[in-house]
Parts: C-alpha cells; structure tokens; sequence
C-alpha cells in the first residue's frame, strides 16, 4: 500500500478522534480527505472493500454526532462505490461548518470583549468609590481570564495609578512588559510608577531595557532624565539630557532640563 493509501486509512481512523474530543470540522476535513486519496488511487478489489467498510463506518460516526447534528441537521448518505457523491456532500458540510466556525469564533470575541470591557468598568468604579481590596479582586480575577493580554494589563494599571496604588500599578505594567517587552510606551508609565515609589535604581534598570528597543528616541532619555531629577543625580540629568538633544536639537524640554542640571552641579551654563 502507498503512502498516499496509508496516510488516508490513518485519517479515517481519526474521524472517531476528533468527534470524541468535540471537533468536527477536523473529523469532516479528515474523510473528505482520505475519500480525495482513495478516489484519486488505483486500488485492487482487497484495498478498495476495506477502504469502503472504513468510510461507512467514519460516515456513521459523523451521522451520529450530536455535536455535528447541531451544526448540520442533514444526514450524510453513503453507499460502496459512491465515493464521488460523498465527496460532494462532504465539500457542501466543510463550507457549512468554516461558515458557522466563523460565526461561533466572532460571537466568542464578541462575548470576550463585552466581559473585557465590563470587569473594567467594574474595577474603575469600585476604585472610584475607595473599595480597594474588591477592586483588586475584581480587576486580578479579570486578567486571568486573559492570560496573554497585555493592553489589558496596561489599562488595569492606569486604573490604579488613577487611584495612587502604584505598587499594584506597577505588578501590572511588569506583567505587560513581560508579554510585550518592545512597548516603549509601558517603559515610561513603569518608569513614572517606580518614581512615585521611590524606587529609583528600579525604575533606571526598566529604562536601561527600554533602550534596547528605542535608543534613538529623544523622548525614553528626557523620561530617564526626569527620573534622575527626583533622585538628584544631577549628573545623571545632565548625560540624559544631552542624549535627548544629540538625537533631537530642537527639543526645548531637554534643553531647558540640561540648563537646570548643570546650575544643579555649580557649573556654569555656556
């Protein structure tokens, strides 16, 4: 027997499979393929018996599939030596399933997004009303629910740096950078929770990854830079300050920090 007659004897095979563990348009695809190969195949009579007892009885399992009667009502008929005719009707039930698995997937992102959405709403007003610890409960039971998320977290930690809780903030925003390390964006949130820690080492190690993805951005070291002034590493400010400048000269904010740095130091300002 060929590989071609094996691989389709071994998809038949699969049908009963894949209806066991709920998936139809796997077990439809897995016989209208195999029907494809025998039909396509010069097969002696021995072959040809075994390969129709095969299908009848993958025809039987898919007709008594009370998932797949759901999905299509209509009974597959099969009789020895109407291999084409079945193949038609298993083409007309593999459109008929993509279709509703389309549906059912766009429905599913629907239902997501509504819950998305609601436990939110949810975890803001119940921050907004100081009830901090149904909060956190609210919005970690949420992000559970989408374990790899990462906007989401990013949206739960602006929830709590609204509310101030910075070092819930913060498990967050470390949580999103985990998932999507190349958001410059949550380097600069991360960077402004850590300074309203006090965690100042912290907060320069998270700009030190920062720059890995967008060291020619003036922005990530005048960000760097304000860190440096709440820790009065003044010469720091000044480094960080003249980075921003070097990749953009017209950036007044940065010149304006390098002016009060190097005043910081007892330098004069050229």
């Amino acid at each position: 027997m060929s590989a071609e007659l094996t691989k389709a004897r071994n998809q038949i095979t699969q049908v009963n499979t894949f209806l066991k563990q709920a998936k139809p348009l796997p077990a439809v695809t897995a016989l209208h393929e195999a029907v494809l190969a025998m039909l396509k195949a010069q097969l002696m009579k021995a072959e040809r018996d075994e390969f129709c007892k095969l299908i009848e009885q993958a025809v039987y399992q898919l007709n008594n599939s009370k998932e797949l009667r759901q999905l299509y009502p209509l009974v597959l008929p099969y009789t020895a030596g109407e291999e084409k005719e079945l193949l038609e009707r298993l083409r007309e039930l593999l459109r008929e399933l993509q279709t509703n698995t389309v549906d059912l997937a766009q429905a599913q992102i629907e239902v997501r997004q509504k819950r998305r959405a609601e436990g939110l709403r949810i975890g803001k007003q119940q921050l907004d009303n100081k009830e901090f610890d149904p909060a956190r409960k609210t919005l970690g039971g949420l992000v559970k629910e989408f374990p790899n998320d990462a906007p989401l977290r990013a949206e739960v930690a602006e929830l709590f740096i609204q509310a101030e809780l910075f070092e819930d903030a913060f498990k967050y925003l470390d949580e999103a950078l985990g998932l999507s390390p190349d958001q410059l964006h949550l380097y600069n949130r991360i960077g402004i929770v850590l300074r309203k820690l006090g965690q100042f080492d912290v907060g320069e190690k998270y700009f030190m990854r920062a720059v890995n993805y967008a060291k020619n951005d003036p922005n990530l070291y005048f960000n760097l830079g304000r860190l440096y002034i709440d820790w009065e590493k003044f010469d720091k400010v000044e480094r960080a300050a003249k980075l921003a400048l070097k990749l953009n000269p017209e950036f007044q904010e940065a010149q304006k920090m390098l002016c009060f740095a190097i005043k910081k130091q007892g330098k004069k300002v050229d």
